[in-house]
């Protein structure tokens, strides 16, 4: 038997939908459907996010949401294979309803457009436990896959354990424990068994799932060749860094609410997500079957290792050839204003911070570090300050500063950077991030490399403020004071480290 998918030339591709292309899956299962042969249409809230991504003039990219029935309909029209990655982790105590809400509207208009297929990311879970004992991130997960099931449309519902790939969350959680740990307490869910799988098997499933034969309806337990502990997993991360073996002690203590806040503290993915991700562990997740080798056959060094993957994973970081992360994704709660163009803004007060220097080197020189901003490179500005910004973040829930970047010197619309992300970029010109702290508001702050009339360069910046109600207000005045330390500082580093970069020749370091 031939492996689905392995000739793109034999058949005409098909029309496909993908939603959660923003995502960490999503944004890399596009362009692999693409190089398939197959027409690509996105559905995203934020179309802007996708702009820049190198495959985004070859994919059709639509504006809805999985919940809203009108735009998930229009969606649908003339679509062969619809794929669902979108679920609702981290949105709070109802996320299970807004996941059945969502996969309800998505499979009546699949079954009212006429598509043939719906495939689904869904989460492994334990053989034989029943449904109303499982974390209810896992539960969601099955229940959104039976409502694929039993809606009409055939469907494939992948159901996939931890997914080992550079970006994904998984792996930076695996990623910092086990590089700022070298002795943990950890909890006892370190000694449960997993069965991972690297995330470019997951996406050869994934592609080859639009053109499986008619006829299936099920789920297929898809998984790496490895069944180990996630004592195991840290011990391998370790080797394939070449880090000492690392001193991993187990204790029953630890509750998955003190888990998630652990995990929250070491690593960059936030409580809000760690903490379903957290109650899940306790739960033994092996495939039960391997069935889809009858229509995707394995091949020597596929399905990668997990030894394998983790190289991998590792030497795309090295590499900086990471094209997702788990936090290319909004964070939920997040802000999603657009900046206000119009100065009579109807939302009110917009309190504004400007600082503008001339710069003694080229716009390009000073385009390359605003750009660099962030991430390892820090924010050029009192690092204390920043520091114990992204602290207080943390403890109310917020994302902190940890997210860095994906890449380190090149930034794309929707791109996360510590706790902002970019909203807008014009290469060489305008970078603009929009603030996804907790804030008593909305917040954003611009940075421009100019050249004005007398051919001189200049850098200017601005930080923007909303507030919502008395303590928005509140807030802006309270923190103004030390506005000269922060955004001057930042302005004066800039401007030093672009003309260092001048004269250096190389990459600026924050001053």
């Amino acid at each position: 038997m031939t492996e689905v998918g392995s000739d793109p030339d034999a058949e005409p591709g098909l029309h496909v939908l993908v939603t959660g292309a923003t995502g960490y899956i999503g944004g890399r299962l596009v362009p692999e459907l693409l190089d398939a042969g197959h027409r690509v249409r996105c559905l995203a809230r934020t179309p802007e996010k996708l702009r820049d991504h190198p495959w985004s003039g070859r994919a059709d990219v639509v504006r809805g949401d999985v919940t809203d029935a009108e735009s998930v309909a229009e969606a649908m029209r003339d679509i062969d294979v619809a794929y669902y990655l979108v679920h609702a982790l981290g949105t709070g105590s109802g996320f299970e309803e807004t996941d059945r809400r969502a996969a309800r509207v998505f499979s009546e208009a699949a079954r009212a457009a006429g598509v043939r297929r719906i495939v689904y990311l869904g989460g492994l879970t334990p053989a034989g436990k029943p449904e109303a004992e499982l974390s209810p991130h896992l539960r969601s997960r099955a229940e959104v896959g039976r409502i694929f099931l039993d809606s009409g449309v055939e469907s494939v519902v992948l159901r996939a354990a931890v997914i080992i790939g550079s970006g994904s969350a998984s792996f930076e959680m695996l990623r910092y424990l086990t590089e700022r740990l070298p002795v943990m307490i950890t909890p006892s869910w370190v000694r449960t068994r997993i069965q991972p799988i690297a995330v470019r098997d997951v996406l050869r499933y994934l592609v080859a799932g639009a053109r499986l034969p008619a006829g299936l309806n099920r789920t297929f337990d898809i998984g790496g060749p490895d069944i180990i502990t996630y004592r195991d997993m840290m011990r391998a991360y370790a080797s394939a860094a070449g880090l000492p073996r690392r001193v991993i002690l187990p204790v029953p203590v630890l509750t998955p609410t003190l888990s998630s806040y652990w995990i929250g503290l070491v690593t960059p993915v936030p409580h809000a997500i760690a903490r379903p991700l957290a109650e899940s562990l306790r739960h033994e997740v092996v495939c039960a079957e391997h069935d889809i080798t009858q229509y995707v056959p394995d091949q020597p060094g596929k399905p990668l290792t997990c030894a394998a993957a983790l190289r991998l994973a590792l030497r795309r970081i090295q590499d900086a050839q990471v094209t997702t992360r788990w936090s290319s994704a909004s964070v939920p709660g997040a802000p999603s204003d657009p900046l206000p163009t119009d100065p009579g803004w109807s939302g009110g007060s917009l309190y504004t911070d400007r600082r503008q220097l001339t710069v003694d080197a080229s716009p390009e020189a000073l385009w390359r570090v605003i750009e660099g901003i962030g991430g390892d490179n820090g924010w050029y500005s009192f690092p204390l300050a920043w520091a114990v910004r992204g602290w207080l973040d943390r403890l109310v829930g917020g994302v902190g500063l940890r997210r860095g970047r994906r890449d380190a010197a090149r930034l794309r619309v929707g791109d996360s950077l510590d706790f902002w992300r970019v909203e807008e970029i014009e290469p060489g010109r305008l970078l603009r991030l929009r603030a996804e702290m907790r804030l008593p508001g909305l917040a954003w702050l611009e940075m421009r490399a100019e050249q004005g009339n007398d051919g001189r360069t200049r850098y200017r910046q601005r930080a923007l403020f909303h507030p919502r109600g008395l303590l928005g207000h509140a807030y802006w005045w309270s923190v103004a004071p030390f506005h000269t330390v922060v955004f001057g500082g930042m302005a004066r580093n800039i401007a030093k480290a672009a003309g260092r970069e001048r004269t250096a020749g190389q990459d600026p370091k924050p001053g």
